[in-house]
């Protein structure tokens, strides 16, 4: 029997794994002797992802590597394989997010002197227990208050490679500009925030 060619490893390597795959972590896949170079891994990627295209999965690379997932252009079809609907994010929680992604890092009292409103307890350990957040040091202020920034988890579940991915904050003031499209949620849904929803 022949062997299987690199990019059929690389494709069943991301179809078992589950999350993202790194060109190191790929790479580490194969014996001493047989380590494909990383632009030899990157090119079988490329290959793969134009393979992709037009079907019901893509090749995408997200912060922590490559993965296979579902475009988004089938995925209404394909949500409805779970009954139950997952709960929204309240506006507050993703609000509290956008502003430290956007002002990284950043002190829980400049995120609510930038909300204008408290930002509950419940809220940040939610964004803590889903690791989109973490602390990575402490403001030099009476107190020392904790600074946080967002995770490799949360440009993961994003969708996103890198932060500079990010809409332009130009970008995002049209979204409320009269007639565009509104955002469903109560302003400072905290309860909802802590229940644990997934969709966004």
């Amino acid at each position: 029997m022949s062997e299987p060619s690199l990019k059929a490893i690389i494709e069943g390597a991301l179809l078992a794994a589950g999350e993202p795959l790194s060109i190191e972590r790929l790479r580490a896949l194969f014996p001493a002797g047989e380590v494909p170079e990383p632009a030899t891994v990157r090119e079988a990627l490329e290959t793969l992802a134009v393979e992709y295209e037009g079907r019901g999965a893509e090749i995408r690379e997200a912060a922590s590597g490559f993965r296979i997932q579902v475009p988004e252009s089938v995925s209404p079809w394909v949500a409805r394989l779970w009954q139950e609907r997952p709960q929204r994010l309240s506006r507050a929680m993703l609000e509290t997010l956008a502003i430290i992604a956007y002002r990284q890092p950043i002190t829980r009292g400049e995120i609510e002197a930038i909300r204008g409103v408290t930002v509950g307890t419940a809220l940040m350990r939610n964004l803590l227990d889903r690791e989109w957040v973490r602390c990575v040091g402490y403001r030099e202020l009476p107190g020392r208050p904790a600074l946080y920034a967002t995770t490799r988890t949360f440009l993961d579940y994003f969708n996103l490679a890198s932060l500079e991915e990010l809409p332009t904050l130009r970008a995002i003031q049209a979204l409320d500009e009269p007639g565009a499209e509104g955002d469903g949620g109560d302003d400072d849904d905290e309860a909802a925030s802590a229940s644990g929803g997934d969709e966004t």
